[in-house]
């Protein structure tokens, strides 16, 4: 029998609210201790919600000056307690690049977590294998330099949220300025030399492959998880009718919003759009609604908790997903898991997710037209909305829980451990013999 991996994880933001990384994070980390590995954690602020599962969660501080620079709060940078702390050859890189638009995070966390591994295997610390969520700093070549295999998830290359800046950028400054800002040839680079990227579909591996140049043989698609028992149906709550929901920012244009209110405005009352997005008063959806006519109809919740994000989606009629580009498409999977049927845009990974659980329908990216078409024609079918509904759920449970997920990321971490084997690597211990078969097919 395999013995138990030591597994440490590394991720520059953890907190569930900040994005993907910190719900994959912490789901992943619980199941594959659930398995019986064990799990210690470097992570960056705003810190995950608490980990009981894990051997240990260490806070890697992080001055986090791209966002003070955005929001004008000078005075923040220099804290009365250590005014002069900043001072120190990192947080002064960090400060001076936030402020020439380049967003530093990957990159200082990277180095601070490489010297954190390095003073601990000094100290005696062992773990078998190095998981980064979604960093790519130059930090990692050099733990992978200490004799640690790295594996890395990524949702999706930084390329593909460039480009969409580039198409919001109106001037040559801004266009100037999202160059700066992403760091894709860091992350490219670091990408091509980790020992797995793991990205959450084929259609992210495929543009990895092709924007990072990483090799099909590094590349294990595995897809996301979901807590199924969390996200679930609840036949007590009532469906609302003619109920659209979104959850996506308007501000991203990847997320199609802009799409789905002109096909809102297709559709005939009482037809209405619960969009789940931090609002403010000068939001792009609410003055594309307005304009055309239909802000009535049109509800902004800004940002909400777990258990009214499920209500939520229990509730709905239908959940809409109409991106230009999905590395995974949470939203569809959480939504599927409750119940509720889905009409999405056939992009980026959003046919695989539909096809893997059944529990919607595709239509082309981008047209408004051909959206609003198919959501009327599900508003008048409650019992295709039915079937739907219920292939769904099943599809997830089968297709997406964290359990299944963690399994196939373990063999991962196996073949990984298997092809280093008698490399001289003093800081790691040798999986057991059987992980030499935990060969898997790749992407």
């Amino acid at each position: 029998m395999d013995r138990p991996l030591r597994l440490l994880f590394t991720s520059y933001r953890g907190n569930m609210r900040c994005g993907g990384q910190g719900v994959y994070l912490w789901f992943l980390g619980r199941e594959l201790a659930r398995l019986g590995h064990e799990i210690s954690v470097l992570v960056g602020p705003p810190l995950p919600d608490a980990m009981p599962f894990a051997r240990e969660v260490q806070e890697l501080p992080d001055d986090r000056f791209w966002g003070k620079w955005f929001a004008r709060d000078r005075s923040a940078f220099f804290p009365p307690e250590a005014p002069f702390g900043v001072l120190t050859p990192l947080r002064f890189w960090e400060l001076g690049a936030s402020r020439i638009g380049f967003f530093p995070e990957p990159f200082a966390f990277s180095v601070r977590a490489f010297r954190e591994v390095a003073q601990r295997l000094r100290a005696g610390s062992r773990w078998d294998l190095v998981h980064d969520v979604q960093c790519l700093g130059w930090g990692l070549l050099g733990i992978r330099a200490l004799g640690l295999p790295v594996v890395a998830t990524v949702h999706h290359p930084l390329t593909v949220d460039r480009r969409a800046s580039y198409r919001r950028d109106r001037t040559l400054r801004e266009a100037i300025g999202t160059s700066e800002f992403h760091p894709v040839g860091m992350q490219a680079f670091v990408a091509r030399r980790l020992d797995r990227i793991l990205p959450s579909s084929q259609a992210g591996a495929h543009l990895i492959r092709r924007d990072f140049r990483v090799r099909p043989e590094r590349l294990c698609a595995l897809g996301n998880g979901l807590d199924t028992e969390l996200f679930s149906p609840d036949p007590n709550v009532p469906r609302e009718a003619s109920t659209l929901l979104c959850v996506g920012r308007a501000s991203d244009p990847n997320k199609g919003i802009r799409v789905l209110i002109e096909a809102l405005a297709k559709l005939p009352p009482p037809t209405r759009l619960v969009l789940v997005d931090e609002d403010h008063p000068d939001h792009e959806g609410r003055r594309l609604a307005e304009a055309l006519g239909i802000g009535e109809r049109l509800q902004i919740l800004g940002r909400i908790e777990t258990p009214d994000l499920v209500r939520r989606y229990r509730s709905a009629t239908l959940v809409v997903v109409p991106s230009l580009y999905e590395g995974f498409g949470l939203p569809a999977v959480e939504a599927m898991a409750c119940g509720t049927p889905v009409v999405a845009s056939a992009a980026g990974a959003l046919p695989e997710v539909l096809r893997a659980t059944g529990g919607g329908i595709l239509v082309p990216k981008g047209d408004a037209e051909a959206l609003a078409r198919a959501l009327a024609s599900l508003l008048e079918r409650p019992e295709q909305r039915s079937r739907l509904g219920a292939a769904g759920r099943k599809g997830v449970v089968a297709a997406y829980s964290w359990a299944g997920i963690a399994a196939h990321t373990a063999d991962v971490y196996r073949a990984v451990l298997a092809e280093r084997r008698g490399r001289p690597a003093s800081t790691i211990t040798s999986a057991h013999s059987g992980a030499r078969r935990a060969r898997l097919s790749r992407a």
